[in-house]
């Protein structure tokens, strides 16, 4: 019997899944992810996670032939490691990842991709038609997407590519990203920046509202359960809707996908003031085909799950290599 090891390694929590060679999950843990302090406490709990998976599934680690990693960025795929993560303190420079979890298995068959990445395969693994042209697009802590043009899951040379959050989309740069620039989508609808967004927004204009907004603990899920009730909670979601939708528009025009799976905290937890948004105005916005736009059908599983079908299919995903 084989067993297969798959790691979604978040800004929020680590996680890691233990399966057989049919891909039932024997062994499933979670832990959040260490705010520091430095890279090699991230590095620590991955491989926690990793036993303790082992643990439940009964299996020794090193019984595993191979493990899949779905990993927030950005990667330095030469190295197996994150360098400077945007989402993590700055205190957090370096992760390295392969080489720990390859001595913990005693084997070199680890696969590194984005989170994205690993969203994609799952999404394409799992599907009933396997799709040739799909994007996997995360709306969480961080923005983020997996592509597939032509059965190819795009990574780059680098393991970076589909880092679609850092698109400047807003040329006047209202709003400076985690990374360090202006204009990007993330700075403006992910989780952790839609209440630094709406702060900004009420600054500007400081209308009566029931949003904390100068609570240090005011959070992107005080705007959206005001949705329908608050004014400014409305406007806010109205446009982060509108940034959303530009970004959907140019990731569309950039890879002409069929469909569109969209995952993430903040999607998941918020479908209809998410996507209903993003669909209203694909019409306006888009030139070419639009695409069929729906919630990831993995739930919260789809990073791990893809993680999980990259170790048992040598990195690709593709159902023909089982």
């Amino acid at each position: 019997m084989a067993y297969y090891v798959g790691v979604d390694l978040g800004a929020t929590n680590v996680r890691a899944v233990v399966a057989d060679d049919d891909g039932t999950i024997l062994g499933n843990t979670k832990h959040g992810t260490p705010r520091g302090p430095t890279g090699i406490a991230v590095t620590e709990e991955v491989l926690s996670v990793v036993r303790e998976a082992c643990d439940e599934a009964g299996v020794d680690p090193t019984d595993a032939v191979a493990a899949g990693i779905g990993s927030i960025g950005p990667l330095d795929l030469a190295e197996g490691a994150i360098e400077q993560p945007a989402n993590l303190p700055d205190t957090i420079d370096r992760i390295p990842l392969t080489g720990p979890l390859s001595n913990l298995l005693e084997t070199d068959e680890i696969y590194l991709h984005n989170d994205t990445n690993a969203g994609v395969i799952g999404e394409r693994f799992y599907s009933d038609r396997n799709p040739d042209d799909m994007v996997y697009l995360t709306i969480s802590s961080g923005i983020g997407a997996g592509v597939c043009v032509d059965g190819e899951v795009l990574s780059g040379w680098d393991g970076n590519a589909g880092e679609v959050g850092h698109m400047t989309i807003d040329p006047h740069g209202f709003r400076t990203c985690g990374c360090g620039h202006d204009g990007h989508w993330e700075a403006y609808c992910s989780g952790n920046n839609i209440p630094r967004y709406a702060e900004e927004l009420h600054a500007e204009d400081p209308v009566d509202t029931v949003l904390p907004v100068e609570d240090p603990d005011f959070s992107a899920i005080d705007v959206f359960e005001n949705a329908g009730e608050d004014e400014f909670a409305d406007y806010v979601i109205d446009q982060v809707g509108h940034w959303n939708a530009m970004g959907v528009a140019n990731t569309i025009h950039s890879f002409a996908p069929l469909v569109i799976f969209i995952g993430g905290a903040v999607a998941l937890n918020n479908p209809e003031e998410i996507l209903e948004p993003i669909r209203r105005k694909m019409d306006e916005m888009v030139f070419i085909n639009v695409p069929d736009i729906q919630l990831t059908t993995l739930g919260d599983d789809v990073v791990v799950r893809g993680a999980l079908a990259s170790a048992m299919t040598g990195g690709t995903g593709d159902r023909a290599q089982l």
